[in-house]
């Protein structure tokens, strides 16, 4: 039982990182066309090899297995891509309701928290990690085993659904216009 195709092949992690990185880097770069994109496969596929590498029964097989792992996960970003498009908020900004300072003010947390609980169940865990509970992006990502860029963009649906929430219930204890 001996790795005849690759003799010297080490499945220690820095040693493979060593080895592979630049070369899925370049395959990732050359699926994504974009250099964070093409980090962040090349991490994850050394992340899925950290977690699941030692599955791996033939040492000489790994750099398939590497390679066929980071499109695995390219395939899945896209899909993701798909399902959850990302938006730049300047381009979307008129489909976003407005609150005017003077609702703000009206505002309490109890109201808050009723509104966010009609909020998509999707976006409620990042946007109550994110004002609630004071994490930062990449604390809700690791929490919620999801890239940063997904964080992101549910918070800003949340915040875009807790607005239009907002927005939409009346203030209380005011009179409707034209009443004493």
């Amino acid at each position: 039982m001996g790795d005849n195709a690759e003799p010297s092949v080490s499945l220690d992690f820095e040693s493979l990182v060593a080895r592979y990185y630049r070369s899925l880097y370049q395959f990732a770069f050359s699926l994504t066309q974009a250099e964070a994109d093409a980090c962040d496969l090349t991490q994850q596929t050394f992340y899925v090899w950290a977690t699941k590498g030692h599955q791996l029964r033939d040492a000489s097989k790994v750099k398939s297995w590497l390679f066929t792992t980071l499109h695995r996960e390219f395939l899945e970003s896209r899909r993701r891509q798909t399902r959850f498009p990302h938006y730049e908020l300047d381009h979307v900004e008129e489909e976003l309701p407005s609150i005017s300072p003077a609702r703000v003010n009206q505002l309490d947390s109890a109201q808050v928290l009723l509104a966010l609980a009609q909020v998509d169940a999707l976006y409620q865990a990042p946007v109550a990690l994110f004002y609630i509970e004071d994490l930062s992006y990449k604390e809700i990502a690791d929490v919620l085993s999801v890239p940063m860029g997904t964080v992101k963009s549910r918070i800003a649906r949340g915040i875009a659904q807790l607005q239009k929430s907002l927005a939409c219930d009346s203030p209380r204890g005011q009179a409707p216009k034209g009443n004493p």
